[in-house]
């Protein structure tokens, strides 16, 4: 952190900032005042020529609307046609600049996405479009072909099946609408990567089937703080050590993503996301708890009077819920794996750990799918399924303190991956 500017005042202009990452990477950065500025489009023009701030960052949808509002742009913004950068210089004037191009740069190199001599097709329209559109093009890209709301068709998107980069530049998929999707990449069959400027949720559909399909691909948490390094180094006119980019982005992700257990009934979910919870100071959330809290009955009832495809429907609208929800540890039901919409649903901002545990260990009282299937024929239905949903396995052991151990190394990992990485 840069400290000595406390008297300096920064903050962010947008219109809806709620869910903004901005002031949490800035607290990193530097020690000045961070502030949301929330406005109308009426109420840019005075904020910007009167506002309370020393600099601030422009965010969507204003990076066009302060243009004519200030004196001098740079050459990166004049080319561009939009501003995230604003500084109000010791003579009064206001200087634009965008530092987006910087951050998508550095997107596709953390991601190790090459685009030299390689088409690349850009879904969405304004300022971000543009923005990785003029990076692409520095980057070597052989062809690239946009498509905004207007163009992006099915027949549009299928003439451009051959690409071999995939950018989404929309705001399709873009927390809380997240079960949206900008195109299908199904038939792209030459695809080498996919790069999605949305970072809430951390995984969009759109990286989760890149993600199935083992295509490299990235959300935009890189390019948010990469650009705000940037930022601050023209906000005080210093440099910040590029390092600091991958050090917050990694920090932020270990606190916003959501800690997942899956595993078969009696594994020990429910007491190890309590020690974790506890341990990580989150909150936790168990989905059978949630479940029974909105039927008005408990599990077994359900089954009984119901049917279990009443309560899949129940589990599924929990595991929707929650899972739009960040830095929470959840524990699932045994089950919840049957329905593969709620991996989508807990992958998109969460981390799933799988809990092993032999199946003489475990506990089938009141779990009726347990009691009335047998557990032998539900652990052999589910394995494979917990391991298709895991992203890491953990074998429970006997100790739950070797096993909390265990889960902590596993967290450790893969928010934080290896040492030698």
């Amino acid at each position: 952190m840069i400290c000595g500017y406390k008297k300096f005042r920064a903050g962010l202009l947008g219109r809806k900032l709620g869910h903004s990452y901005s002031k949490i990477i800035h607290a990193f950065l530097a020690d000045y005042d961070y502030v949301m500025f929330e406005k109308e489009e009426s109420e840019v023009g005075e904020f910007i020529k009167n506002g309370p701030f020393d600099a601030i960052n422009v965010t969507v949808p204003y990076k066009k609307t302060v243009i004519p509002f200030l004196d001098e742009l740079s050459e990166t913004a004049k080319k561009l046609g939009a501003v995230n950068t604003v500084v109000r210089r010791s003579d009064g004037t206001l200087f634009g600049d965008n530092t987006d191009v910087f951050g998508f740069s550095y997107m596709l190199s953390c991601a190790d996405i090459d685009v030299k001599n390689k088409k690349a097709l850009v879904v969405g329209s304004g300022g971000a479009a543009a923005t990785v559109c003029e990076v692409l093009k520095s980057r070597g890209a052989s062809e690239i072909v946009s498509l905004n709301s207007k163009t992006n068709t099915p027949e549009n998107v299928s003439l451009h099946s051959d690409s071999e980069i995939v950018v989404n530049a929309s705001p399709v998929g873009m927390y809380p609408n997240n079960e949206g999707t900008p195109i299908s990449i199904c038939g792209f069959n030459k695809l080498s990567g996919v790069a999605d400027l949305i970072y809430n949720p951390a995984r969009t559909n759109l990286l989760c089937d890149a993600q199935e399909r083992k295509i490299k691909n990235v959300n935009g948490l890189p390019m948010l703080v990469a650009q705000a390094k940037r930022a601050c180094e023209i906000f005080l006119g210093v440099e910040v050590d590029d390092a600091e980019i991958e050090l917050i982005t990694k920090k932020i992700m270990s606190d916003e993503e959501n800690i997942v257990f899956v595993g078969m009934p009696g594994c020990g979910k429910s007491t190890h996301s309590r020690l974790v919870a506890e341990k990580l100071g989150r909150a936790v959330v168990d989905t059978d708890d949630e479940i029974v809290r909105l039927a008005g009955k408990t599990i077994p009832e359900i089954f009984e009077q119901d049917g279990e495809d009443v309560f899949r429907d129940l589990e599924c609208k929990v595991a929707e819920n929650f899972g739009k929800m960040s830095g929470l540890v959840i524990a699932t039901g045994g089950g919840i794996v049957k329905r593969e919409s709620n991996y989508r649903s807990l992958c998109r901002n969460g981390r799933i750990i799988f809990l092993n545990r032999d199946i003489g260990e475990l506990d089938t009282e009141g779990r009726p799918l347990s009691q009335r299937d047998g557990v032998e024929k539900l652990y052999a239905e589910r394995l494979p399924l917990y391991r298709k949903f895991a992203d890491v396995e953990v074998k429970t052991d006997v100790s739950i303190e070797k096993t909390h151990n265990a889960i902590l190394d596993a967290i450790d990992e893969i928010l934080f991956g290896s040492d030698e990485e």
